[in-house]
């Protein structure tokens, strides 16, 4: 090793140094190096303590040679070899060195098979086959060894990915002991997730024990937490998901879960915990909270089970007592907002935002609202964002905040994005809620049986909104409304076609038209034109979309079921209700009857015995129809048609009988000898014809 004043760049400051020492740079003869002697490298000559550098001059090229120690660098190389020659010796050198190292020539047999195996789409079945077997041939009984090299465990990878159900469970046997070390390597925590994607239950059941008393480790390794997570959230069973849980409490509840593991399964609900133990609860509170705060710190906010012990500490926290001040203010430091942010994609992580928002004061409410600029577009289509949107609805009670921070970003705040969004977010299964709901608030149509948990759950933030608001929650419904009119009656009047072509999209319209504020002549008149034209020819697409370059042929609105019910709703001017068994109807009305006739009058027949015959019959029973007597006379003088249509099998009806028929024969054909009981016949013909032909002969 070169002596500390020797090395290339190294300057030695003089003593008493001065600007005239360096007004001239100092004159050094060049010397050329002998070519046939080789310089000594470690030479310790009085040139070396003295440097041109220290001067500001250039160093020379003998002085040069003489501070690199590295051979290759200086080019210096032995006696009769040039460059080339010495690269391919080093790379010699190094090539013994591997072969040297264990399972070296089985490493790089199997890299070549990877190589060959990892081209997919280029390699026959056959010799893909013959290369898994030979893959095999060398791995069994060695996976460890090769699971535990960074660049093996690809090979594993490979075998997993081609091997039988019973060659994965034999891999995953070979591998018990060594997950916890596995998940903590960068490259080997893939294979886990690969081998418990294409394993069973059993493979699942020999993996995720091994994480169970190792959970406060792992969440904080930067590598083995991504993999925990995504065992708790996708692969554990509830049970194993409560033993991971668990240990959030503190580290006795692994310790002493084998004593009940037995008997009784175990409950990860802190409140139960906390019932059956009310002397922990202090040091229960501080460990969830320590390990909570350690990964808030750390900038590690994405995990499930983060969000799920959050959710268990401030559900048994005290509201309005310094440990939940204290748990908001912690979430708020967050300084990026990404905690917050993350939280809203996870059930317990959505379902904490909603309490934060419900216990609140109105700072916290705003903060929380301007954290999630520019997300809420994101949250609207998501199965847990959208909750957090509800919630802001019916909780705060700065409705103009609400508007802007979140009904413009929803929408969009161009008329060319509401049109787009709108229509999209109609469609949505998620982000038409955060457009339908202050429209019609908790209906059945928004809150299938599906969604019944999200239901209740708002109930019981509404429980809490009694001592938390001071706007009446139908006031704050209808300032919402006149956020949403404009946009949502904009967009219908622009592209009425696009939004009632489905099912959703014409439920959104039925709703706008009926709830919506402000003027709604322009919309109802667009809905009205979608009518227009005979019901029983094709139509074409407009040949101005630049999406079609030929004119196709599209189906009228009339034979669509959704299109019919949103008429006859509109002709109505509101919804049915089932208990006084009367129509609601709206204020203003609508006086849809008199807007649609127009562009239907000429096919009224048509219409009539169709498959959205019940539009007819509206236009009979709406009190607001001013053509009402003409209506009558039309249908007086086509009573045959009427007869006819009534009592003639429909196309939708001949389609279910035909389909019944050859599932009732294959039925007979499985199940020979068992006698079926009487079914009813189905009703044949026109509802709405025979109720036109009623009111006719009546």
């Amino acid at each position: 090793m070169a002596p500390k004043g020797e090395g290339l760049g190294n300057k030695r400051k003089l003593a008493n140094r001065s600007k005239e020492q360096f007004s001239k740079k100092p004159k050094f003869d060049k010397q050329s190096l002998p070519k046939d002697e080789p310089e000594d490298v470690n030479d310790d000559s009085e040139v070396s303590d003295f440097s041109d550098l220290d001067d500001g001059g250039a160093p020379l090229s003998k002085e040069k040679h003489q501070k690199n120690d590295n051979p290759s660098d200086s080019k210096v190389f032995e006696k009769g070899q040039n460059s080339r020659e010495s690269h391919l010796k080093q790379k010699q050198l190094a090539q013994e060195r591997k072969s040297q190292k264990p399972l070296a020539d089985e490493l790089h047999r199997t890299k070549k098979l990877w190589e060959r195996l990892r081209l997919k789409s280029k390699v026959p079945k056959d010799e893909r086959r013959k290369l898994v077997e030979e893959l095999f041939s060398i791995t069994t009984g060695r996976m460890k060894e090769f699971a535990l090299k960074h660049d093996a465990v690809r090979v594993v990878q490979t075998a997993i990915k081609y091997a039988t159900p019973e060659r994965r469970k034999m891999i995953a046997r070979e591998l018990r002991g060594t997950y916890p070390l596995l998940a903590e390597s960068r490259y080997a925590k893939f294979l886990i997730g690969k081998l418990l994607v294409k394993g069973d239950e059993e493979i699942r059941d020999m993996i995720v024990p091994e994480f169970f008393g190792r959970v406060r480790k792992l969440i904080n390794h930067p590598e083995a937490s991504w993999i925990l997570d995504d065992i708790y959230r996708g692969i554990a069973t509830k049970e194993q998901k409560a033993i991971l849980l668990r240990e959030w409490y503190g580290p006795e509840f692994h310790i002493f879960r084998q004593a009940t593991g037995d008997e009784t399964t175990p409950s990860s609900e802190l409140s139960q915990i906390l019932a059956e133990q009310p002397s922990k609860r202090g040091p229960i509170m501080k460990y969830l909270l320590d390990m909570t705060n350690q990964l808030i710190q750390k900038k590690m906010t994405g995990f499930t089970m983060l969000h799920d012990a959050m959710y268990q500490y401030y559900d048994n926290v005290k509201q309005g007592s310094e440990e939940s001040k204290e748990y908001m203010e912690m979430i708020k430091e967050d300084e990026n907002g990404d905690l917050l942010k993350n939280m809203a994609f996870t059930r317990s992580g959505a379902r904490l935002v909603c309490f934060l928002l419900a216990h609140g004061s109105a700072k916290d409410r705003k903060h929380i609202l301007k954290t999630y600029k520019d997300t809420f577009q994101l949250m609207s289509s998501d199965s847990n964002g959208y909750l957090v949107i509800l919630a802001a609805y019916d909780l705060i009670d700065d409705t103009v905040l609400t508007s802007k921070s979140i009904v413009s970003e929803i929408l969009g705040k161009t008329e060319q994005n509401e049109v787009s969004n709108i229509i999209i977010s109609a469609n949505d299964p998620n982000a038409r809620l955060t457009i339908r709901y202050p429209l019609e608030g908790p209906s059945k149509a928004l809150f299938d049986p599906g969604r019944a948990d999200d239901l209740h759950f708002l109930e019981e933030l509404w429980e809490i909104r009694k001592t938390t608001s001071k706007k009446d929650s139908e006031t704050r419904r209808k300032e919402l409304v006149a956020a949403l009119s404009p946009s949502l009656l904009s967009a219908i009047a622009s592209s009425p076609l696009d939004l009632i072509s489905t099912s959703h999209g014409s439920q959104l319209v039925t709703e706008a038209l009926l709830s919506c504020a402000g003027d709604k002549s322009e919309a109802l008149q667009a809905v009205a034109s979608t009518a227009k034209g005979d019901p029983q020819g094709a139509e074409t697409a407009d040949p101005s979309d630049e999406a079609t370059n030929d004119l196709v042929p599209r189906e009228h609105i009339s034979k669509a079921p959704h299109a019919g019910r949103m008429f006859k709703t509109l002709i109505a001017g509101g919804h049915f209700d089932k208990a006084t068994r009367r129509i609601i109807s709206v204020e203003p009305p609508l006086h849809f009857a008199d807007t649609l006739y127009p562009f239907i009058q000429d096919h009224i027949m048509a219409w009539a015995m169709g498959p959205s015959s019940f539009v007819a019959v509206g236009l009979l029973e709406a009190d607001d129809f001013s053509h009402k007597s003409e209506l009558r006379k039309t249908l007086k003088e086509n009573l045959e048609l009427l007869e006819k249509a009534a009592t003639e099998e429909t196309l939708e009806q001949k389609n279910a009988r035909e389909t019944m028929e050859s599932s009732e024969q294959d039925k007979k054909s499985t199940k020979k000898g068992k006698k079926s009981g009487t079914k009813k016949e189905a009703a044949v013909g026109n509802m709405g014809s025979r109720l036109l032909l009623e009111k006719m002969k009546g």
